[in-house]
């Protein structure tokens, strides 16, 4: 990072404690060291060397943090907030090693500038997240709500575990699996024979079920959605809106938890389109997000466009071009790679 500042510090005039004025871009035949023997490092020498070797880098996060910090004012004292609170965390575990540690797992030299990364990662999600979402179109949208958004369904269950030991041999666990089977399609012929499915199914949710916490309210799970119960839940929650209300499953529903037999008891109208478009665009845009590795870069690309961003330096612009094209390379290939 003290190569990062050099570029920094050519770019102002400053006065050095010995009396000497530190050159500046105004001439580049400066010099910045000189030699007995006359010769000289000059401006111009030093400025190309870093150009070749840091300046992109650095220029970015220059031109990042100028932009980002226009666009996102509201956003700056959170994600100070958010540095600060990370560099605390991370001096409460290192303490007074907590610069070597930053040198020996990050590319940063001083913990300034690991906390300006921390700043500004924070400042460029909220632009990565805010371009996933103008990537949404309302027929994306609305093709989602169709098919996937559903009303709230009052679903009873019923939970049969297989009775499998410690010590259990692979034939023991077979056996086990099959008889709670066994008993989960005698629940559902006894179901099938049942005048009053409601109060059959709470009879037999007292009688098998095995979720203690439901089977003496005959097995009530309450209303539920995607999302309103753990994962172990989905494949009910997925069946469910399979059923319509008054039905119960006639095949065998298998959760990590064990066997289930549901009963889809009642449901309410799905919500309103226009109250759940912007949940609806946030739940695509993370998809979007998993799906397309390379959007992040897109994003940032996105943005300095939008501010017209333009590189005077012929070169720092082609490396700029260049390193593009080769992020997004490099994602596609890992995307490609991953599927």
């Amino acid at each position: 990072m003290k190569k990062k500042a050099i570029i920094l510090g050519l770019c102002t005039l400053m006065v050095c404690g010995c009396g000497k004025t530190i050159p500046t871009l105004e001439d580049g035949s400066q010099a910045v060291v000189t030699f007995e023997n006359g010769n000289m490092i000059s401006i111009n020498d030093l400025y190309n060397d870093l150009k070749n070797n840091y300046a992109l880098e650095s220029l970015i996060n220059l031109v990042d943090k100028k932009i980002l910090e226009d666009k996102y004012k509201d956003h700056i004292q959170s994600a100070n907030e958010l540095a600060d609170s990370t560099m605390k965390s991370l001096e409460e575990n290192y303490g007074e090693n907590l610069l070597a540690a930053i040198q020996s797992y990050t590319p940063y030299q001083t913990v300034e500038a690991y906390r300006n990364y921390v700043y500004i990662s924070e400042l460029q999600e909220q632009a990565i997240v805010d371009y996933a979402k103008s990537q949404i179109t309302d027929k994306e949208m609305n093709d989602y709500y169709e098919k996937n958004i559903y009303g709230d369904v009052l679903v009873n269950h019923i939970l049969v575990t297989p009775n499998v030991k410690d010590d259990a041999t692979d034939d023991d666990k077979k056996k086990a699996e099959e008889e709670a089977k066994e008993k989960v399609n005698t629940i559902i012929a006894k179901l099938k024979e049942s005048n009053n499915i409601k109060e059959t199914f709470t009879e037999l949710a007292k009688e098998y079920s095995e979720d203690e916490s439901t089977k003496n309210e005959g097995g009530t799970l309450g209303y539920i959605n995607n999302g309103t119960l753990s994962k172990s839940y989905d494949e009910i929650v997925k069946n469910a809106f399979k059923l319509k209300d008054g039905e119960y499953s006639t095949e065998i529903i298998t959760t990590e938890l064990g066997y289930h037999v549901i009963f889809r008891e009642a449901s309410k109208e799905k919500a309103n389109f226009e109250e759940i478009k912007d949940t609806i665009r946030e739940t695509l845009s993370e998809n979007l997000r998993s799906e397309d590795q390379t959007l992040s870069v897109k994003a940032l690309q996105a943005l300095r466009k939008e501010y017209g961003m333009d590189i005077v330096d012929s070169e720092i612009q082609s490396q700029y071009a260049k390193s593009i094209q080769n992020a997004l390379a490099q994602q596609q290939k890992s995307d490609s790679t991953t599927n």
